[in-house]
């Protein structure tokens, strides 16, 4: 095998490794979309989270932060959201989680704080595989526990950003060393 095509073939085998490996953190930014099922107001205002992989396959950690102001009201939106995931393509991941939400809210002077808890099913769409960049989709319902109970429904959108990648533990450190015992 010719010097070219010896380098051709170890760079696509690097590519496809560093294609492979799992990110430490995905971001999420974006959008969010809400409508109070209380009183029919709605709201449209920034989102941004952190996901982990605590368990492959079987468990994802969301932490988001979502602040909203009107004329007389702000209000943030803190979450973390435990979630299942499944592959559905190379490039097509869907998620249902549910969590706990601690709401801040000011208005005309006033600062209450509440607890929620909120479902949410989630569609990851990366357009290939291996890419770094992607976009999400996460429709959602948020039930407060205040004095209120408002009732919402929700859906945020908007750019995946993988962060970092998983070290995989070497070969070697599961062999044993010579002279030593089981």
């Amino acid at each position: 095998m010719s010097a070219p095509a010896c380098s051709l073939l170890a760079c696509l085998c690097c590519i496809t490794l560093a294609q492979a490996q799992e990110p430490l953190a995905i971001l999420e930014l974006g959008g969010a979309a809400g409508l109070s099922l209380n009183d029919r107001k709605s709201s449209f205002a920034p989102t941004a989270a952190v996901e982990v992989t605590p368990i492959e396959k079987w468990l994802e950690l969301e932490m988001g932060v979502t602040p909203a102001y009107t004329r007389s009201t702000s209000e943030w939106d803190t979450d973390l959201l435990f979630k299942k995931p499944w592959t559905l393509s190379q490039t097509i991941e869907f998620m249902f989680g549910a969590g706990p939400v601690w709401i801040r809210k000011r208005q005309w002077g006033v600062v209450t704080n509440a607890a929620a808890g909120e479902a949410v099913v989630d569609f990851m769409i990366w357009p290939w595989p291996g890419s770094r960049f992607g976009w999400y989709l996460e429709p959602g319902y948020e039930y407060t526990f205040g004095h209120a109970h408002e009732r919402s429904l929700g859906i945020s959108a908007g750019l995946l950003i993988k962060i970092g990648t998983k070290n995989e533990a070497p070969a070697s450190a599961n062999t044993m060393r010579p002279g030593s015992r089981p």
